[in-house]
């Protein structure tokens, strides 16, 4: 599969940055090319409408899933401990076509709702597999989404990779994977 040209990825980007920094409101066409250095009519060649560039975030983030769910399944220490442990928000690709699906969501866009619940789904199927039964699955699930919710409660910063003092790190965030590891996984036959 060739690349997608650079203009329609900083196209993209320009609408995601927006979409974090400001809300859907101000994702406007206009204001994405502006952000994304490109002339209106440039940012028409690539997305004929705000639906479509809904649509291209959409599938974005599920090629990011994809790559994501790949990395998970290669875990040297298994798809629940890789899992837990990168919930811990890394501002990273993934992470932000997330949060600016997320803000198209919370807008009302049914696309961006469908694309999070898909992303969810094909997670918890990624991770099914290896866990007891479903109650342990929802105790993995939930986990996670209270670490990534527990990072947007650090303080502002300069830093992008500070962490919330709410989501344990280093050491107090491998024991607890290892204690999650332990209370989700199928016991020995």
């Amino acid at each position: 599969m060739s690349r997608p040209p650079l203009a329609r990825e900083r196209v993209l980007d320009a609408y995601q940055s927006i979409l974090i920094a400001d809300g859907e409101r101000a994702a406007t066409l206009e204001a994405v090319a502006r952000e994304a250095g490109v002339s209106k009519g440039g940012l028409l060649y690539h997305f004929g409408s705000k639906d479509d560039l809904t649509a291209g975030l959409v599938a974005r983030l599920a090629a990011l899933t994809d790559d994501d769910l790949e990395r998970m399944s290669d875990a040297e220490d298994g798809a629940i401990a890789y899992y837990v442990r990168t919930s811990v928000m890394e501002d990273d690709a993934l992470d932000r076509a997330l949060i600016a699906t997320t803000r198209l969501a919370q807008g009302g866009s049914a696309l961006a709702s469908a694309a999070l619940r898909d992303v969810r789904m094909r997670w918890a199927d990624g991770i099914r597999p290896h866990v007891r039964d479903e109650t342990a699955l929802d105790m993995v699930m939930l986990l996670s989404d209270g670490l990534y919710f527990n990072n947007s409660l650090a303080e502002p910063s300069d830093d992008q990779t500070a962490v919330s003092e709410f989501v344990p790190t280093g050491a107090t965030l491998d024991r607890l994977i290892a204690l999650v590891v332990e209370a989700t996984t199928r016991a020995p036959e």
